[in-house]
């Protein structure tokens, strides 16, 4: 005998592996009487092991005697046939009630493959229920859920994706596997790290959280918002509660955000066009009444705006198809530098309003705008910001441009160019609609000035 005692026999090992079992479990030898009877058995039927073992049967104690040769039957037919049965029976309790149990039985060979035994493994029918919900639950949530499903592990790496998951990545599932989301996200990962940081240590946040991405694709960065839930996941097999990681359930809100966005865009230029408008009513000067428009149009918009006017002696008609071409071969406007805004200290380092003409060069996008009589949008290639500002003679961190032309009455009064710093985005379509807004507005402007000089 070794120094562990008896504790090693086969049959003290076979005893503490049974009762160890979280599945009741019991064995019937091949005349169908009960050798083996574990603990779970015994919480579920209240049935001792000692007044289990030894019983031929469940007849006359955990089964009624209408049921008892069925459920005989019915286990010790796996002793002759292959692989595991499973059946459902009604058993008794040592207090008297029934319990509906779900059982698993096979078959145990003796020496020489002889049939030696059943042996039975069984457990509450609704318990049973209760994890194969759990279960068809995983697997559905991984395969045919319309969320975005990721379990995330301590290390803040995707340990398992499901299909929809990956198309959201716009990539395989089993690429997502084990790769750091910094590779798949290259703005608001910090964002979703710390999310998943303040999961593991503090447990879930009370509601979704909104959290705006940019995917990293073979085309570019792609801006998406997501809906997001978490939850911790922590081993239910562990005496104290073990982190395993984090569930990750996001859903793709972007078109209807982006909405919300565009909406309140929309609804804050309105309100901004009609403060202005009250605002240069009080000018006296038109002129002035142009700058508090350029003003109020800067909010949001943009950093800088300025004026670009025609001639006062070059003042044309503009018509229409090949007339307006040659009529701008023949007599190439020439642009003076009007207001800017914001004026004072604050505004660009731009040459004074007055009557010299700047000097574009050809390709200007201003010249542009005035040539195809519309808004014309540029932005400064990667790298070369500060040289292409200064080419075009815009202030210096200039990385965003749009010119709209200022007309009135059928008149090209000159250009109005919006100027954006390299923290913002480039002007998009729904930026020059406003500035065309704006932009009429301050011609009109510009052409009573025009009107109150000549008569005056």
């Amino acid at each position: 005998m070794s120094a562990f005692g008896r504790s090693e026999t086969a049959d003290d090992l076979l005893a503490a592996l049974l009762d160890g079992m979280d599945a009741a479990l019991c064995a019937l030898d091949a005349d169908g009487v009960i050798t083996h009877w574990n603990r779970e058995a015994e919480r579920i039927l209240g049935w001792t092991a000692g007044e289990a073992v030894g019983r031929r049967g469940f007849a006359g104690w955990a089964a009624r005697a209408a049921d008892a040769e069925e459920v005989q039957r019915r286990l010790m037919s796996a002793l002759d046939a292959p692989g595991r049965q499973v059946h459902e029976f009604a058993l008794v309790t040592k207090g008297g009630g029934r319990v509906l149990v779900r059982t698993q039985s096979a078959g145990v060979r003796g020496a020489g493959g002889r049939p030696a035994g059943v042996y039975c493994a069984f457990s509450e029918v609704h318990a049973q229920m209760d994890l194969e919900r759990s279960v068809a639950l995983s697997e559905a949530l991984m395969e045919d859920a319309p969320w975005g499903v990721v379990l995330v592990d301590v290390d803040l790496r995707p340990a398992v994706v499901n299909a929809h998951a990956a198309r959201a990545f716009g990539t395989g599932r089993t690429v997502l596997l084990g790769r750091p989301l910094g590779e798949l996200i290259t703005q608001g990962v910090e964002e979703l790290e710390g999310a998943f940081h303040h999961v593991l240590a503090e447990g879930a946040p009370p509601a979704p959280v909104e959290l705006w991405v940019s995917l990293r694709t073979a085309e570019g960065a792609r801006r998406r918002c997501w809906r997001c839930g978490f939850v911790r996941l922590a081993s239910p097999l562990a005496e104290e509660p073990v982190p395993l990681g984090v569930g990750w359930i996001f859903q793709d809100v972007t078109e209807a955000r982006q909405a919300e966005l565009d909406a309140a865009q929309l609804r804050f230029r309105a309100n901004q066009l009609h403060r202005a408008e009250r605002a240069a009513a009080e000018c006296e000067d038109p002129i002035e009444g142009a700058v508090v428009r350029l003003e109020f149009a800067l909010a949001g918009f943009a950093d800088h705006a300025l004026l670009d006017l025609v001639d006062t002696g070059a003042v044309v008609d503009r018509p229409e198809g090949e007339a307006r071409a040659e009529v701008a071969r023949k007599e190439p406007e020439r642009l003076v530098r009007g207001p800017c805004a914001p004026a004072g200290p604050g505004g660009p380092a731009l040459p004074a309003p007055g009557a010299i003409p700047v000097c574009y060069n050809d390709g200007h996008p201003a010249l542009h705008a005035l040539d195809r009589v519309g808004s014309v949008r540029s932005s400064a290639p990667p790298g070369v910001a500060a040289d292409w500002a200064h080419s075009r003679q815009w202030p210096a961190g200039t990385a965003h441009a749009l010119c709209a032309v200022l007309r009135n009455r059928g008149r090209t009064l000159g250009v109005a160019t919006f100027l954006r710093g390299p923290a913002r985005a480039a002007f998009e379509r729904p930026d020059a609609a406003y500035a065309e807004d704006v932009a009429a507005r301050v011609a009109a402007d510009l052409a009573l000035a025009m009107a109150l000089r000549h008569r005056g």
